[in-house]
């Protein structure tokens, strides 16, 4: 039995009508780095991600192209698994709608809910959006159009309803004694005042105009709507089914966190809040509503071509580039925006000029003053000292922001660990001290003391750029890459360097994007 703590995190799962943009793996990228930290510190982590594969757009979109939509969504979810891959996503499970233990708990949860009274047979009337696949209330459509301008149609059928109101003031009541069950602060806010200030309607959760779906298994001309099918993959990820127990139920539910675009919100805090209350099971701990990218601070859209995918940015950038960038520029709690000016901007500043030459030079110098034998020195000026303090200040503070899950602020920590080292050489200017006296003790000193930096950068990094930090921990022979290593600045005692290669590429502005657009 792991005496690990468990920590399970997961992501919303993509729908498989079509493969995703940067936006949407921004988010597979934002939750790796947090597993990849999370396990860093020493937990169980169970890192669970997927694709969303039923409903119309799915059904008519197979039909277009004459295949069956078993097919189609074989086909979207493998290219989802691919692009995850070409970004280093070391998810734990990818979960499918489509996969048959998801399909059997799903019924079966549909069943308790119904023979509990939660559920009930009526008849849904209003303007649908087949782009949404959802009801549009009469509040919310202008000129005869759904929120994203979007065409709607009159739809009458009849459907099975979910009781909201057995469980709203619960969930009030929840939200108001747990304040960090939603993040950040304005998404709280933004739930409680539009959509449970007042009664909540109940929710049709079953569908009889299309077949690609769950059966309800006692009336199987329904088939189980999006936010029962969709949502429960967090719960049968698990193995969970009602009734039934389930070891990895029992190790890593409630989950620490839902990570989810801030647009799906609601579906999250507060239908899937109340299916877990009936279901009598824990609520997640937090549900955080990420911001999203924008395109030169517009929206992508396809309409608009604005859209950026990972296959053509990876054409342009390492996969570390692209990485560092969402990670780094997207704020917590604001949209974040992107253009290749913007890319190109802070892999030179960042990438390049910062850590790739702190590491390069380093290395350097190593090799032109000590041959690239580097041991052990203590620090005898202030500079080294100072530089020490940053070095083991750098991992607590990385914690407490991980913990709210501020990574831009925790990877900032370390890139402003690399500028400090940048500066420590141009204040202490070995190259001086190696003209006036080759054999001067400190200039080994100041040798040890950037190459036991890098190796703290290296290590740090792990979480968000793994190619790069396993690239640094290589070029100066460190096999210990554990954050129990970073309680020691000295830990790395003596090392033999050789010949460094560059980390990342400096692009010249107006020829890189030159050769971007064509």
């Amino acid at each position: 039995m792991t005496t690990k703590k468990p920590y399970y995190i997961s992501t919303a799962i993509a729908y498989a009508s079509a493969i995703p943009h940067i936006g949407n793996v921004y988010e597979a990228i934002l939750a790796d780095a947090i597993a990849r930290f999370k396990r860093l510190e020493g937990y169980d982590v169970y890192f669970q991600t997927g694709t969303d594969e039923h409903g119309l757009k799915i059904e008519t979109k197979a039909k277009e192209k004459k295949i069956e939509p078993q097919t189609y969504v074989d086909e979207i979810s493998q290219e989802i698994k691919r692009i995850y891959d070409l970004v280093d996503i070391s998810y734990d499970k990818f979960v499918r709608t489509s996969d048959d233990f998801h399909k059997k708990s799903v019924q079966s949860i549909f069943d308790t809910l119904l023979k509990k009274g939660d559920i009930y047979l009526g008849t849904y009337q209003g303007w649908y959006s087949v782009s949404e696949e959802s009801y549009i209330q009469e509040k919310d459509i202008i000129d005869g159009k759904g929120p994203q301008g979007d065409t709607l149609v009159w739809m009458e059928e009849e459907v099975y309803f979910f009781k909201m109101s057995n469980y709203q003031e619960r969930l009030i009541q929840h939200i108001k004694n747990y304040p960090s069950f939603i993040a950040p602060e304005s998404r709280k806010n933004e739930m409680l005042q539009n959509f449970l200030s007042e009664p909540l309607p109940d929710l049709s959760i079953s569908r009889t105009s299309f077949k690609w779906g769950i059966p309800v298994l006692s009336n199987e001309s329904h088939v189980v709507y999006v936010w029962m099918d969709a949502l429960s993959n967090y719960i049968t990820g698990l193995n969970y089914e009602p009734h039934v127990s389930s070891k990895e139920m029992d190790r890593f539910w409630p989950a620490d966190v839902h990570l989810i675009g801030k647009d799906i919100l609601r579906f999250h805090t507060i239908y899937w809040p109340i299916f877990l209350m009936a279901l009598e099971l824990p609520l997640p701990k937090q549900v955080f509503g990420h911001p999203w990218i924008l395109v030169n601070k517009g929206k992508m859209s396809k309409s608009v071509g604005n859209v950026m995918y990972v296959d053509d940015l990876l054409t342009h950038f390492k996969k570390d580039v692209l990485r560092y960038y969402v990670l780094h520029e997207i704020p917590f709690a604001q949209d974040g925006n992107m253009t290749y000016e913007l890319v190109i901007e802070r892999n030179n500043s960042d990438l390049a000029n910062t850590i790739g030459n702190l590491v390069n030079r380093s290395i350097g110098m190593a090799l032109k003053y000590r041959d690239g034998k580097i041991t052990y020195q203590d620090a005898t000026i202030e500079a080294s000292l100072d530089l020490r303090n940053k070095a083991l200040q750098a991992l607590p503070v990385m914690k407490e922001n991980m913990d709210a899950l501020k990574v831009a602020d925790a990877l900032e920590v370390i890139v402003d660990l690399a500028r400090h080292a940048n500066k420590y050489i141009d204040l202490t200017e070995p190259f001086k001290i190696f003209k006036e006296n080759n054999e001067s003790l400190l200039i080994d000193e100041i040798l040890y003391h950037l190459i036991e930096t890098s190796r703290f950068i290296g290590i740090l990094l792990q979480a968000f750029i793994p190619d790069t930090a396993n690239e640094i921990l290589k070029q100066i022979q460190v096999s210990d890459q554990t954050f129990e290593s970073l309680q020691t600045f000295g830990f790395l005692q003596t090392t033999q360097l050789e010949k460094p290669t560059v980390l990342f590429e400096r692009f010249d502005l107006d020829k890189k994007i030159e050769e971007i657009i064509g």
